[in-house]
């Protein structure tokens, strides 16, 4: 019988030692190379312990180690307590083969430590001591033990204290292994003097895990997703909890279940979890969306292995969402559906199909999407579809001639835009027939053919057939009329439709060398309408082809040219210039004419080329001047045509280099039209802005005469300001001036006035009276005598003052609509006025009307 007994293991300084093991008992021990010994035979173990040698040899250099086993039952658990139950000591191999002595020697240890585990959570009391630590050298020397390291003298400082004579270990406070599983400590010995003793020793306290920390889930909510009808077993999600507590002992081993499943339908364990890895699957076949789309499951992780009565727990909520799948067809609200449409409309929507699908809406197991699968050869309609109501809409695409197709029966088929699910199949609802009725309406006539092409030559006569241009009305089943034609555009105005038959004639006179022919084309638009309701038109263009004829004569180019009055260098090119083309045009003949002889005695003509010559002197010498050439020039047609241009050509004394050099001499012999025409405009501006000048002038002359008549200098009111501030200053001024008292118009004399212009009511011209003269330096009495006398003589002067024009405050022009005040010149003249007319304005001037009224009263 093989049994495992125990394992030894070899610890070695530098570690990659290869040990081979063995026994001196190989009959009973035999050790693997992993260091397990194994029992090889069954044999009854007495009381006292059983003895062998175990050997470890090093398979390269061939060193040994031996150590002694003992063997002693293990006695049955009675129940004793943790403090009767030695802790098991590491064993070590304390014995050393040498290679120079064939017996074993003993190696003793410096420090005698054992293994230390201390629980968490402890209660103490405290300090509570751990373990004693000494050497061998404490019975000759006097020592002192001290610790170092993270927990003694390294934060956290002061959780282990040691003696430092008696060396006893202690801990001051409960330990918590989450934070701190394990402390490395190193224990020091010394002498009095702090001379090292012994080497220092590393010491290792385990904290013992307790199961004081609950399970925590990483999320409070997990939400999953499961696609419906999915087969037991099919995985959905996974919850995970963590425990702070030691993972390799029961205190951090957690366990899954699921506590409830809300709803219950159509089964209340439709999941399952793994209780160790927290993987839920399904365990149960109905999930469908349409009827329950979320479940909710309460799950509970606990530690202890999921020990109920020890274990701690702790629970979090799983959402599942039961995911749609295609495995509702779409199916047709009606087997049939009706639509109408006008002919010849495009983009119009004729019809609306409905369907009903239970899947999840706007996902693509919902969304429709709509084929023709019949009545439809020619592609006139598609199925677009609607994305919010996924109604499809059936649109005409082409237009539609109700001539030809009255009604259509379309077969239409609804997909969604995924497959559906394996073994769901499209039920007879998901196909409908849609029956689109077509409207007659009034439709355009047409010209058959459009364009239509004609050749004609030109020159064709006014009131000529040209040709017959038609149309045609589409419309067969509706009551109208013949069609009516009319011109539509006709750019030369040269042709005429009757309204009737559509017959063309010809208005004028056909052109090809019209600016309105382009390329020997010319193009006409015609109308032909119907009466229907509404009414119709249709256009027609038609094209006429011109035919050239020899209907223009050849002209020469250019009408001027300028030549020496020698020989040499004398040569004019030319060219011919013909509107007709071929064979209506080139090659010309040039030539000149007979009369008068002068022309052919001075000057000759050569064909250098089909459409160029060259004039020439004949003659050595010919003055400077204008000379008008006349040329005869033919072109080939046949008919020939033929025209004489007249060349002016300008003969000049020329340099050396052929340049005239008396062009002004040339010019003022006899000026070209050009220069005539730009010579009279700069005439008639010159004479346009001397007009303009004069009629300034006399504009000025009257707008200042005009303001001489209306404010005169003698009715200006400046010069009939008195003034009234020469007071006298008493005794201190006794040089008084009278003259002040008259009329100031000695500012502008009267001889100096413009005849006919004076008003009514100034003052007469008369001789001037004598009025006396106040002496240089009067006498204050004489003062008195001098107005007396002056008063006087004022009585007796029909020109004194007061009269009407010291009246006039502001003068408003002539023909001024309040009148004279004349009439009230002076008092001697009351007789003879009538002022009875004051009692009618009321009761202001009843005081006047009492002193100036009443006759002789």
């Amino acid at each position: 019988m093989l049994c495992c007994l125990s394992r030894m293991r070899f610890q070695s300084c530098d570690g990659n030692k290869k040990i081979h093991f063995g026994s001196s008992e190989p009959e009973d021990f035999r050790i693997d190379e992993d260091g397990v010994v194994y029992a090889e035979r069954s044999f009854q173990l007495s009381a006292e312990p059983t003895e062998f040698v175990v050997s470890a040899q090093d398979k390269e250099t061939q060193e040994e180690w031996q150590m002694r086993v003992k063997l002693t039952p293990e006695p049955a658990f009675t129940g004793a307590t943790e403090k009767d139950q030695k802790k098991t000591e590491e064993i070590i191999f304390p014995w050393q083969q040498y290679k120079h002595s064939s017996h074993l020697k003993r190696q003793k240890r410096d420090w005698v430590i054992p293994p230390i585990n201390l629980p968490e959570n402890s209660r103490g009391p405290f300090p509570q001591e751990l373990v004693r630590i000494r050497s061998d050298r404490d019975k000759s020397l006097s020592l002192r033990y001290s610790v170092t390291g993270p927990g003694a003298d390294q934060p956290p400082t002061g959780i282990f204290i040691i003696n430092p004579i008696s060396g006893q270990l202690s801990v001051t406070k409960p330990l918590d292994r989450e934070q701190i599983a394990s402390f490395h400590l190193r224990a020091h010995a010394v002498d009095v003097n702090g001379n090292q003793v012994e080497n220092p020793i590393d010491i290792v306290i385990n904290v013992i895990d307790m199961n004081d920390n609950r399970p925590e889930f990483l999320h409070q909510v997990w939400n999953g997703t499961v696609p419906e009808g999915s087969k037991p077993g099919t995985y959905v999600m996974t919850v995970t909890a963590i425990d702070a507590d030691d993972p390799n002992a029961q205190n951090g081993m957690l366990r899954y279940r699921i506590l409830s499943q809300a709803p219950s339908s159509p089964s209340p364990n439709m999941f399952t979890i793994n209780n160790e890895t927290g993987d839920i699957i399904t365990v149960a076949a109905g999930l469908d969306r349409e009827k329950v789309q979320q479940y909710t499951l309460i799950i509970q992780a606990t530690d202890m292995e999921g020990n109920p009565t020890y274990g701690l727990s702790n629970t979090a909520t799983a959402v599942i969402t039961v995911t749609d799948v295609n495995d509702n067809p779409p199916e047709f609200t009606a087997m049939t559906f009706y639509g109408e449409v006008p002919e010849n409309r495009v983009d119009v929507i004729v019809a609306n199909l409905t369907v009903t699908d239970k899947d999840q809406p706007h996902t693509p197991a919902w969304n429709a999407m709509y084929r023709m699968t019949g009545g439809d050869p020619e592609g006139l309609f598609t199925i677009l579809t609607d994305p919010n109501s996924n109604d499809g809409l059936v649109t005409v695409v082409k237009p539609i001639d109700f001539e030809k197709n009255r009604m259509f029966i379309l077969t239409v088929a609804a997909e969604n835009q995924v497959p559906l699910a394996k073994g769901i199949q499209h039920p007879p609802q998901s196909t409908a027939t849609v029956s689109i009725t077509v409207i007659d309406v009034n439709e355009s006539p047409y010209f058959v053919p459009n364009p239509k092409s004609v050749r004609q030559e030109e020159g064709l006569l006014a009131g000529s057939m040209l040709t017959t241009f038609t149309a045609q009305d589409p419309d067969r089943y509706m009551q109208q009329t013949s069609l009516r034609y009319s011109k539509l555009s006709d750019p030369a105005n040269w042709l005429k439709i009757d309204p009737i038959n559509g017959q063309i004639t010809t208005t004028a006179v056909l052109d090809r060398e019209s600016i309105y022919v382009q390329n020997n084309m010319y193009n006409a638009t015609f109308l032909a309408s119907d009466n229907g309701i509404p009414p119709m038109s249709g256009t027609g263009t038609l094209q006429i082809h011109l035919l050239d004829i020899n209907d223009n004569a050849p002209q020469v180019n250019p009408k001027e040219a300028t030549t020496c009055e020698t020989l040499q260098p004398n040569a004019i090119n030319i060219t011919a210039v013909d509107p007709d083309i071929d064979p209506n045009a080139g090659p010309f003949a040039f030539e000149l004419p007979d009369t008068p002889p002068s022309i052919k005695r001075n000057w000759t003509i050569v064909r250098i080329s089909g459409d160029h010559a060259q004039l020439s002197l004949r003659i050595r010498f010919l003055e400077a001047g204008i000379y008008d050439v006349p040329i005869v020039i033919t072109d080939s047609g046949n008919p020939h045509a033929s025209s004489t241009s007249v060349l002016k050509v300008k003969v000049c004394q020329c340099d050396i280099n052929g340049d005239c050099t008396d062009v002004d001499r040339i010019v003022g012999a006899g000026l070209g039209t050009g220069a005539i025409i730009a010579i009279l405009l700069c005439i008639i501006i010159l004479l346009i802005l001397v007009l303009m000048f004069v009629v300034w002038m006399k504009r000025r002359d009257k707008e200042r005469q005009a303001k001489q008549l209306l404010i005169d200098p003698e009715d200006d009111v400046r010069d009939n300001i008195l003034k009234y501030d020469e007071e006298g200053g008493g005794e201190e001024d006794q040089d008084y001036d009278l003259s002040q008292l008259q009329q100031p118009d000695t500012v502008e004399p009267d001889a100096i006035k413009p005849v006919g212009i004076r008003r009514l009511d100034e003052r007469p011209i008369h001789a001037e009276p004598q009025y006396p003269v106040r002496s240089a330096a009067p006498h204050p009495g004489d003062i008195g005598d001098f107005i007396n006398e002056g008063l006087k003589a004022a009585d007796n002067d029909p020109t004194a003052p007061p009269y009407d024009s010291l009246l006039v405050f502001d003068y408003e022009g002539s023909g001024s609509t309040a009148g004279s005040l004349s009439s009230l010149n002076s008092s001697s003249s009351g007789g003879e006025q009538d002022y009875d007319y004051l009692n009618d304005w009321g009761p202001r001037f009843k005081k006047l009307a009492d002193m100036y009224g009443g006759g002789d009263d």
